[in-house]
């Protein structure tokens, strides 16, 4: 695609029933032609009809797996100045991706771009409730535009907590790392990956507008790895980077009651 400026790269595993309705969410993006594939390490038949279907083109990881892994593998796949990594099972709206282009456009120094988000909970969407509010408060400072590029706004939005969620993120590719995700941890590698990036000169965009939404079912990985206990070893190590150790294990306390909402 010949002067694409913006890439969702949707991230596919297994056989999601939910797979079908990302792909229409980002194939009817409104005043924006973005470029659109799949990147899986789980190549399928059933994967490739589905790609078949709407024209997709699928590329697959033969190199080392892993979340991190992966997603780094669907951003290789880029072509786009800013690229959004889709995961299967969730939706945006129709105005996301012009959002986020009009967003960077304004920015002389544009690092990520995000939006606010709501959930998916048997298949109704949920625009509030008490964790969504905790998030939501956390990133109010970067909602003004002249916090964009405030070291202190930045770490803020993450001193508490994870308030960026992974897919509602658009990355520009010329003023994050390459590979730009941390691959060290299973559950908290996107809070890792925002916390190393908000170290870089550079704006953190933030639409308070509900974009995207993010599905949360028995079989999402967030899930499984709250079920297993991952999730609260490694919140324990990011905000000990924000905190005295006495201080983090606080935090975390309240963080992991708020945090078992992502549990169904």
């Amino acid at each position: 695609m010949a002067n694409v400026r913006h890439t969702f790269a949707i991230c596919a595993y297994g056989k999601s029933e939910y797979l079908t309705e990302c792909i229409e969410s980002v194939l009817n993006q409104e005043g924006v032609r973005s470029e659109v594939y799949i990147a899986t390490s789980t190549p399928s038949d059933w994967l490739s009809d589905i790609a078949n279907r709407y024209g997709l083109p699928v590329y697959v990881n033969d190199g080392e797996h892993g979340i991190g892994q992966d997603w780094n593998f669907a951003y290789s796949k880029a072509t786009g100045d800013y690229v959004t990594i889709a995961h299967q099972d969730d939706v945006y709206c129709p105005g996301y991706a012009a959002e986020a282009l009009r967003a960077v456009d304004e920015s002389h120094a544009p690092v990520i771009f995000f939006s606010n988000y709501g959930e998916l909970r048997n298949g109704i969407r949920v625009d509030d409730d008490r964790l969504l509010s905790v998030k939501r408060f956390l990133l109010r400072p970067l909602e003004n535009r002249c916090n964009a590029s405030s070291a202190r706004a930045k770490r803020r939005a993450m001193a508490y907590g994870s308030a960026i969620c992974c897919p509602a993120v658009t990355l520009c590719r010329k003023n994050v790392p390459n590979p730009p995700f941390k691959t060290s941890m299973r559950c908290d590698l996107d809070w890792d990956t925002w916390e190393t990036l908000s170290r870089i000169p550079g704006d953190f965009l933030y639409s308070k507008k509900i974009l995207m939404y993010h599905r949360i079912h028995e079989e999402s990985t967030t899930t499984k790895l709250i079920e297993n206990n991952v999730r609260g070893s490694e919140d324990l190590e990011m905000l000990s980077r924000f905190w005295p150790t006495p201080v983090a294990r606080a935090i975390n306390h309240f963080y992991s009651i708020g945090m078992n909402s992502n549990a169904v």
